[in-house]
């Protein structure tokens, strides 16, 4: 196997970027940006520390991260499984990025950025759904922007619902837990979440 190990065999391999891949990029969000951010339901957050890497999804109501400014997002932290991965990166390495997609748009928004971690009593209730207020806030203070464009889509065919995977073919998270664990999982295990998580979206 070939191993690519320097950055100038890399940078010889794929040669420059184009005008536009170098223009795109800034340390704000301008207004184009910020519609953006306000059309998606849905973000990956990655974060890492010493410990190790986490990509998590992260999803509510469209424009559920927030512009503070042009410089500054807010992500409330809903509630979750409690293994609080990427905010243990955020407390020990604050680096993050985002990327946002937007249902039916081939573009996606990446952004990248340092973390805090806030429990801000009244940033927490301005987050509040169904008067229910998520524990943490992840402030991002912005350092890089920009748009992707739609090839990586365009290849997956996402948004084509011809293409949507029955799920029926596919192993459920019961099963997987039962395979994994004698403790939890099984059928009950699927029968319970669709109740379970309306109950506890918020």
């Amino acid at each position: 196997m070939s191993i690519v190990t320097t950055l100038e065999e890399l940078e010889a391999l794929y040669g420059q970027p184009g005008e536009a891949a170098i223009v795109k990029e800034i340390d704000r969000l301008t207004p184009h940006y910020r519609a953006l951010i306000a059309a998606s339901p849905f973000a990956v957050l990655a974060t890492g520390s010493p410990d190790g890497l986490d990509c998590s999804p992260r999803g509510d109501r469209p424009g559920f991260v927030r512009v503070h400014d042009d410089q500054t997002l807010l992500l409330p932290d809903r509630l979750g499984n409690n293994r609080i991965d990427s905010l243990r990166n955020i407390v020990r390495d604050p680096r993050v990025a985002l990327l946002f997609l937007i249902p039916g748009l081939g573009n996606t928004l990446r952004v990248n950025g340092r973390a805090q971690v806030s429990i801000d009593r009244a940033l927490l209730d301005s987050f509040a759904v169904e008067e229910k207020a998520p524990r943490s806030v992840i402030v991002i203070h912005v350092e890089a922007v920009y748009f992707q464009c739609a090839r990586a889509i365009v290849r997956s065919n996402l948004w084509n619902p011809e293409t949507h995977v029955d799920p029926q073919n596919l192993p459920t998270p019961g099963q997987i837990l039962a395979a994994l664990s004698d403790r939890v999982g099984g059928a009950e295990y699927d029968r319970a979440w669709e109740s379970r998580a309306q109950q506890t979206l918020w």
